[in-house]
Parts: structure tokens; C-alpha cells; sequence
């Protein structure tokens, strides 16, 4: 049985429907992500999940047990909930020692002090604060900061962990080495992981399973590789990684870019709508460079990005494509005329 259920939960702010019938189970254990562009729901799903928000509609359950039902007049209060929660602002307290931040909520709870210490303890060893325990956390770092909220969270032994972009103010080489603590305290401790960002780096390196969410609504879920892989519709494929789209007419049953017919391993596959407009969608990772043949541009632009050369190319009917090669591989140069090779294309109907 899933650990956590959310059953057609909704949240309405006056006309708004911030969230719209949402259905998620999460295993005991798992660490999901909730992905997406700002204010699609994602933060709004959390904060009911935590019971900062309560819902208009549905029930939520966590372990067998009901936190929040509007129709049975029901809502268990945030500090019943049990859940270890980390803020994308540190919310630490800088007139508190580091060990005094995480060792709070214990003392709320008014838990024994033998017991206060041995948690509070543990929870700055795996962190690697142990060390900055008598100190102030304005002393640390953003990294360290951060490392005091994920300490103060754990040291509650939460079956739930929420996070809400807690890495977002870090600077890149921060945020690359937290996501991988997170990932180990995850392991070591068996908590499940509610993970809000968008993010998708940092979903697709954390997450045992994604949802990606757009306008209140649930658009996929499934392991980042599928999300990649097998986007559901033109939205995951446009918020999952880079993506061209080349708008494609049709007439007569002939599908081309302009003037120019498609080359004839790029022919829409049959069953698609036949009065619907086509647009062609492909990863920039997956074009090859052809001498001969495939579809025709010519390089506008040719960027050095380290491993990677980015190419910015015009076709023949105006639209824009990009292509990323690995440096080692050869290339045209700017101003250039090139075959393309689209090895993995997708199609989609102004239907989806």
C-alpha cells in the first residue's frame, strides 16, 4: 500500500484553481519530485502535503491515517504531521548555536534530554556539522546553512521529508555536492523524499520517479529516464532537457518545411489527425551532421561549451534549429551548408 495518498486533491484561491484533482501515491522510501515552471502547483501540493495550505477538496493520507479531508471536516495540524521540512530560504536562527537550531524542535516536543542530545547529535554527524556545533550558523556557508536545515529536520526521524527548492540559492558547485548528501542521508535514514524544483537537473539526479506538472495539473509520472525518454506530451518535452520544434505543413497529404518536402525518414507516421497542424520536435543531443542528404541549413552561430560544441543553425524555410555535438567530433563551421540527420524525432498535433 502506497505511503503516501493524495485523492483528487484540489486548492482553489478565490477563481484560481491553484491544483485540480490531483492523484499521486508515493512509496515508503521513495524520493519524488514535483517538477515544473513557477506557478504550476508544485509549492501549492507541498504546503497541503505539510498542512500549511488546507485543501478545497479531496483527502490527503499519510501512512494509513487521514491529515486532511474537507468533507469530513477533517485537518491534522502541521506539528502533528511528524514531517521533516527544509525551506529554499535556510530558516535558521542566528542567535541560536548550530547545535541549539537542531536541537528546537526537540525540545518542543519536550522529548528527554539524554534524548535531545543523542539525536541532535546524530543528525550533525551525518551532516558534517559536528565540528560547528558551538558555533554560530552565521559563520557557515550557504552550503552550511542549508546543511543546519537538513540537520534540524532530521534529527525529528522523519518518515516524510519535504523539501521545497531547498538548493536554489546555492551557487552551482554547492548545489551539485548537496543534491548528493541529500541523495546519501536519504539512503541511510529510509525516509521518503517530496522534492519541489524546477529544476530538472536536480529532479532527474535525485528522484526515483517525477512529476511534471503544468497549470494545476498533473501532465506525467514516471522514472526520469521515461519522462526523458517518452514524454507524454509537447509540454514534457519542452520542460525535459533541450528541445527544437519545427512547425510542418501539410497539403495534399504532403508534409514539408516551406516550399521543400520532408526527406523520407522524416514522414509523419500514419494515424495522426489529418486536418491538425504537425510540429516536428527533436533533442539537440540527437541530430547528426550529414554531407549529403537529410534536412538542409546552414550554421548561423558555433559556440565552444567545454565537452560540448552548440550549433545554431537556419533551414531552408527560415526556422531555427540547434545541435550539440561532443567537441571531438567533426563539424561544419559558420556560414556553412549541412545535411541534418534527426535520429529519434517526435510528433505532435495542436491536439497534444
Amino acid at each position: 500500500m502506497p505511503y503516501i495518498r493524495l485523492v483528487n486533491v484540489t486548492k482553489r484561491f478565490g477563481q484560481v484553481t491553484a491544483v485540480n484533482e490531483l492523484n499521486l501515491e508515493i512509496e515508503k522510501g521513495e524520493c519524488f519530485s514535483m517538477l515544473g515552471p513557477s506557478g504550476c502547483g508544485k509549492t501549492t501540493t507541498l504546503r497541503m502535503l505539510a498542512g500549511f495550505e488546507d485543501l478545497s477538496d479531496g483527502e490527503i493520507h499519510v501512512g494509513g491515517r487521514l491529515f486532511s479531508s474537507p468533507r469530513q471536516n477533517f485537518y491534522l495540524p502541521p506539528e502533528k504531521r511528524d514531517f521533516g521540512m527544509v525551506f529554499q530560504a535556510f530558516a535558521v536562527w542566528p542567535h541560536l548555536s548550530v547545535y541549539e537550531n537542531v536541537a528546537f524542535p526537540l525540545r518542543i516536543r519536550k522529548l528527554p534530554k539524554a534524548e535531545i542530545e543523542r539525536r541532535a547529535t546524530d543528525a550533525l554527524r551525518s551532516t558534517n556539522l559536528l565540528g560547528a556545533a558551538a558555533g554560530s550558523p552565521e559563520n557557515l556557508s550557504g552550503g552550511g546553512k542549508q546543511r543546519v536545515a537538513l540537520a534540524r529536520a532530521l534529527a525529528i526521524n522523519p518518515d516524510v521529508m519535504l523539501l521545497d527548492e531547498p538548493l536554489s540559492s546555492l551557487d552551482p558547485h554547492l548545489r551539485e555536492e548537496m543534491r548528493f548528501e541529500i541523495k546519501e542521508l536519504q539512503r541511510k535514514y529510509g525516509f521518503a523524499i517530496v522534492y519541489v524544483t524546477h529544476d530538472q537537473a536536480e529532479a532527474m539526479a535525485l528522484s526515483d520517479r517525477i512529476m511534471v506538472m503544468r497549470q494545476g495539473e498533473m501532465q506525467q509520472i514516471d522514472s526520469p529516464l521515461n519522462v526523458y525518454n517518452n514524454p507524454a506530451n509537447r509540454f514534457v518535452f519542452s520542460f525535459i532537457g533541450l528541445s527544437n520544434f519545427l512547425r510542418v505543413s501539410r497539403t495534399d497529404g504532403h508534409a514539408g518545411l516551406g516550399t521543400g518536402s520532408l526527406p523520407t525518414e522524416l514522414a509523419p507516421p500514419e494515424g495522426l489527425p489529418p486536418h491538425s497542424g504537425l510540429t516536428l520536435a527533436s533533442r539537440p543531443s540527437e541530430i547528426d551532421f550529414l554531407a549529403q542528404g537529410g534536412l538542409r541549413g546552414k550554421v548561423s552561430r558555433k559556440s565552444f561549451l567545454g565537452e560540448i560544441v552548440d550549433y545554431h543553425l537556419r533551414l531552408e524555410d527560415g526556422q531555427s534549429l540547434r545541435v550539440q555535438k561532443n567537441r571531438r567530433l567533426p563539424g561544419p563551421e559558420e556560414g556553412e551548408s549541412c545535411g541534418l540527420l534527426l535520429r529519434r524525432p517526435f510528433w505532435y498535433t495542436d491536439e497534444n
